[in-house]
């Protein structure tokens, strides 16, 4: 039996790297005969996982992690006809069935069928099916045809793969929250949050012609390689409000288009930023977008948050200025991004040099073994996005 080897869990502040099973061709008790297996050429820490690893959710100890992932084919179930051993493909993190109601409407974030407990569902992710996460050697990937995006020439695949591995949740997270924010030719815009879906995002907006991208943020590393590639950013420590800090860059203190990239962990700002607030990031969107523009909120907001501030945050409950929002009449939009709505388009423009994405947010490959030390680096707030390679074929 060939070995597996995964980033698992363990409690608060903790992951550790465990031998775990081979994937087989099953799911439970009955084949799966739709699936493939993956040899996993790339998977990257995201920031969700940051929230699990944290002790910010119900995530049960032992949990393999890691939504991302980028492989190769090495076996293929009896009912897969399009996708062919050998083949290099993107795996987008949402599951989805192809056969729902949801999937045929291409809203792929809330697939009716792979979690009995909700709609939508992910690799290695709390409350999201129990799904085996990808942050390890190979892994199990099931309705193969529908959800598997196939690179078309291997070689030249191999050769972007830092850019390509962010085509399976950062990129087409961040351009959701941009296209959901309304952003198009000539917009200014405000992200909040520079990690890597925030940076994502920035680059998505310059991708679709924003005229100016502010990135907000209170790291300074972050903060510097935002303007790295061309954005404006606000620094939310300073007791100037963003919207003075809007008014410095634009001339006015608003922008046509806000993204929220933080979630749910969001500190205060000013003399509260060391202070968690989880509210804050959306109600100063409120206040900087223009009148009858629109939300895009791809941070990741969550039911239950055991580690919350206070007890209403610990059952997803925080203190919107939904009226602020309904009298400025806002549009928001939330939820996971349906990776396959973007991830072909957003391919080609990898491929075809219009967006250079691990430039944008820093992509630093890490061995397997490397990952304990890329969470703890990453929780700190290092500017980088860390993507690990299990069997050494990037540095190849």
């Amino acid at each position: 039996m060939a070995s597996n080897r995964g980033v698992a869990y363990m409690g608060p502040g903790v992951v550790e790297i465990h031998s775990i099973d081979f994937p087989k061709l099953a799911l439970g008790n009955r084949k799966c005969e739709h699936g493939v297996i993956l040899k996993i050429v790339s998977t990257n820490i995201c920031g969700s996982d940051q929230h699990m690893v944290r002790g910010r959710t119900t995530a049960p100890k032992g949990l393999i992690l890691g939504h991302e992932i980028t492989g190769e084919v090495i076996e293929a179930g009896r009912d897969v006809e399009f996708i062919k051993v050998g083949d290099l493909v993107s795996v987008p993190f949402n599951i989805a069935c192809g056969r729902c109601r949801n999937c045929k409407e291409r809203a792929t974030g809330i697939c009716l069928n792979v979690n009995p407990a909700r709609p939508g569902a992910a690799y290695g992710y709390v409350d999201m099916g129990g799904w085996v996460g990808g942050q390890a050697e190979y892994v199990l990937v099931p309705y193969a045809d529908f959800n598997l995006l196939k690179f078309p020439d291997k070689a030249q695949a191999m050769e972007k793969i830092r850019d390509l591995t962010c085509l399976s949740d950062i990129l087409p997270t961040g351009y959701h929250g941009a296209v959901s924010a309304g952003v198009g030719p000539g917009a200014t815009v405000y992200v909040a949050g520079a990690g890597p879906v925030g940076l994502a995002c920035a680059a998505a907006c310059q991708l679709l012609g924003a005229a100016v991208v502010i990135v907000g943020d209170l790291i300074p590393e972050r903060l510097a390689q935002a303007r790295s590639f061309g954005c404006e950013t606000v620094d939310v420590s300073k007791d100037a409000s963003v919207g003075d800090q809007i008014q410095q860059i634009l001339k006015v203190p608003e922008v046509d288009c806000a993204v929220d990239c933080v979630g749910f962990e969001a500190r205060g700002h000013g003399h509260s930023a060391q202070k968690e607030m989880p509210a804050t990031v959306l109600n100063s969107l409120m206040e900087v977008c223009r009148a009858g523009g629109a939300l895009g909120i791809p941070g990741l907001y969550v039911t239950d948050d055991p580690g919350a501030a206070d007890a209403s945050a610990k059952t997803g409950n925080l203190s919107i200025r939904i009226g602020l929002g309904w009298a400025r009449s806002l549009v928001f939009t939330t939820g996971q991004c349906p990776v396959m709505k973007y991830n072909r388009q957003l391919m080609m423009a990898i491929l075809h040099d219009k967006i250079k994405i691990a430039k944008a947010v820093n992509v630093t490959v890490v061995t397997l073994d490397q990952s304990v030390q890329g969470y703890k680096d990453f929780d700190k707030g290092a500017a980088k996005k860390f993507v690990l390679d299990p069997h050494g074929m990037i540095a190849a």
